[in-house]
């Protein structure tokens, strides 16, 4: 009899499990269920589709549910709502198509992903109160925004800060509202942030630091945002304060959650049950830096983690997830921001030993015309000099590339002298011929490199 794989998730990790499985098994049968009616999608582009650079929310997808389901040889079920998990039978229970089915599984594969925090304040379930998370919701998202002429963000994360530039593409008074006194605050360090916050000003966001929220007021729709500083009349409000993992049914089962709030899983995406897999952001990892567990609710490991648990369904235990550095970059107005590893704050945090700095240098040759300035840090180990983490800003999109070159530094646990003597490229187009990484890092050497 043929393996049967089921999975619960048709996005970034639940597409790629299914995919890694078909390709390492032509036999088994595989089902794939989704909630809503895209399966492979995109989130991350919602506010791009706000601000009006994606044409329509239908774009915010990699296949649709039959090129999947006819180019993997997977059963697609979209519009199917997992509601129960059996482990001594091996059968979920669905609703799907105005009725409750059961499929039994050999293998099972928990990838449903994250949903977003909401606040627990009173006035969030008003009229014109969003939240960000799959391009299902997005035109509501959008035409609720168009017809606002303020917009509040309440968030200065990824989301928040995308959603702040999408509402002033959009032509709107934007008020971004974050608890903490700096923009990204998990994310960058303060110099690296103050840097955004000028590109914030500059394009007419209303920055509104350390200053948390106590609630959101109006008669059935939102009209004013209060905090602990203030009350400011609005008329819509994005709420991006973060997400969570959508562990709800991995819990209701008794799966093992981590300390990280996530699914615990092993390197080879393995549960605390056997046979019962979890991956992307439902599933917590391993931090490469420090060697703790971790949860980075982000598309790329999303997908490997998927490819991990669909390879490990088929055969067991034969490949694993080594893990990650929490590589992220985002778009803010003009400016590219980008971190990887531990920010300052966070090797603090960690008791490590280490020195930073950020520098202040050129995407191009001193005398080659077109240029952007960037602003590249390396954080340090003081011992041996082991690079822990890095971040970088600039209006040139190289920052992205320079910033994996920094992720892959971290990863391998290089050191100041492995930067150094990397054998980079060099156009005058591309950077100084002291590449600005490589300058980072002599900075950093105190005059050794």
């Amino acid at each position: 009899m043929a393996l049967r794989i089921l999975i619960v998730g048709g996005g970034a990790a639940g597409a790629s499990a299914a995919a890694r499985a078909r390709k390492w098994s032509q036999d088994a049968e595989i089902h794939m269920f989704e909630a809503g009616s895209m399966i492979t999608h995109a989130p991350c582009g919602i506010p791009y589709y706000v601000g009006g650079i994606v044409g329509d929310p239908s774009m915010l997808k990699t296949y649709t549910p039959s090129e999947f389901s006819k180019g993997r040889n997977v059963n697609v079920h979209v519009g199917s709502r997992v509601t129960r998990v059996d482990l001594r039978s091996r059968e979920l229970e669905v609703e799907e198509a105005g009725s409750t089915a059961r499929y039994g599984w050999d293998r099972l594969i928990l990838a449903t992903g994250a949903s977003p925090l909401i606040p627990r304040v009173e006035g969030v379930g008003l009229k014109g109160v969003f939240t960000v998370r799959l391009p299902d919701g997005a035109r509501e998202l959008r035409d609720g925004l168009s017809a606002a002429g303020t917009v509040a963000v309440i968030g200065g994360g990824y989301i928040g800060l995308e959603m702040a530039d999408a509402a002033r593409s959009l032509g709107k008074r934007v008020l971004l509202f974050e608890a903490m006194q700096r923009v990204l605050p998990t994310t960058v360090d303060q110099d690296v942030a103050e840097v955004v916050h000028e590109e914030l000003r500059a394009n007419g966001v209303e920055l509104h630091l350390s200053e948390p929220l106590l609630r959101l007021e109006g008669r059935g729709s939102v009209e004013r945002v209060i905090t602990e500083k203030g009350s400011y009349p609005v008329d819509a409000v994005v709420l991006a304060v973060g997400v969570r993992p959508d562990s709800a049914l991995a819990e209701s089962v008794g799966l093992r959650i981590g300390e990280t709030g996530a699914v615990y899983v092993n390197e080879y995406m393995e549960t605390s049950e056997p046979d019962v897999y979890a991956a992307g952001d439902l599933a917590e990892t391993t931090h490469m830096v420090t060697g703790k567990r971790t949860w980075v609710p982000l598309a790329p490991p999303a997908n490997k983690m998927g490819q991990v648990a669909g390879a490990n369904s088929v055969s067991p235990r034969s490949l694993k997830f080594p893990g990650v550095v929490g590589t992220a970059v985002t778009k803010v107005f003009s400016y590219y921001v980008g971190r990887t590893g531990l920010s300052d704050e966070q090797a603090r945090g960690e008791g490590i030993d280490f020195e930073s700095k950020l520098i202040k240098t050129r995407s191009a040759a001193e005398y080659y015309a077109k240029y952007e300035t960037i602003y590249v840090k390396l954080t340090v180990e003081r011992k041996g000099g082991r690079i822990i983490g890095g971040q970088i800003v600039s209006r040139d999109k190289i920052a992205a590339g320079y910033l994996d070159l920094m992720a892959e530094l971290v990863g391998r646990g290089a050191t100041l002298d492995d930067v150094f003597f990397s054998d980079l490229s060099y156009s005058p187009a591309t950077a100084p011929v002291w590449h600005p990484v490589i300058t980072a890092a002599r900075v950093l050497s105190h005059g050794r490199l």
